[in-house]
């Protein structure tokens, strides 16, 4: 999209797991940066580890947006993980790091757009605790995630 549509700004909806126990289900975040297990970074032949950030000017706007809507989002560190259900895990280590969420999309979307120059954001919506076992449905995963969508249409 961005290298052969001309796509200036890419934001990824979503949910993601709640690492950072002051948060609730419900809540929404806004990645700051993208720590991951993930090899990505290395087809643009960086030799060490890579910390994607999003676009400063979209993580503005949606911190501006969330206000206006009455939707304030909680802006930090994800997680973007390759692996579903990491039997290493490395939730605790990463609590400790200050990551609030675990997600699968934002590290990459971050190196594609700093490669390509262009600006991303990802906004999730807290949709489960791994450390305690709450989580919602499929249906309320569904119907009731709609915050996130408005701050990113408000800023699309």
């Amino acid at each position: 999209l961005f290298n052969f549509y001309g796509v200036e700004n890419i934001i990824r909806v979503g949910t993601a797991g709640m690492l950072n126990q002051k948060l609730k289900v419900r809540d929404i975040v806004v990645g700051m940066s993208a720590y991951t297990n993930s090899n990505f970074g290395a087809q643009y032949g960086f030799q060490g580890n890579v910390a994607p950030c999003c676009s400063w000017e979209l993580l503005k706007a949606a911190m501006e947006a969330g206000e206006k809507l009455g939707h304030v989002p909680v802006p930090g560190a994800l997680y973007s993980s390759d692996i579903f259900y990491d039997e290493r895990q490395p939730g605790k280590i990463l609590q400790g790091l200050g990551v609030l969420a675990v997600e699968m999309e934002a590290a990459a979307l971050y190196m594609t757009a700093a490669r390509a120059g262009k600006n991303a954001l990802a906004i999730c919506t807290i949709s489960d605790n791994p450390f305690t076992g709450e989580e919602l449905d499929a249906e309320a995963r569904q119907t009731q995630f709609t915050k996130m969508m408005e701050i990113a249409l408000e800023i699309a």
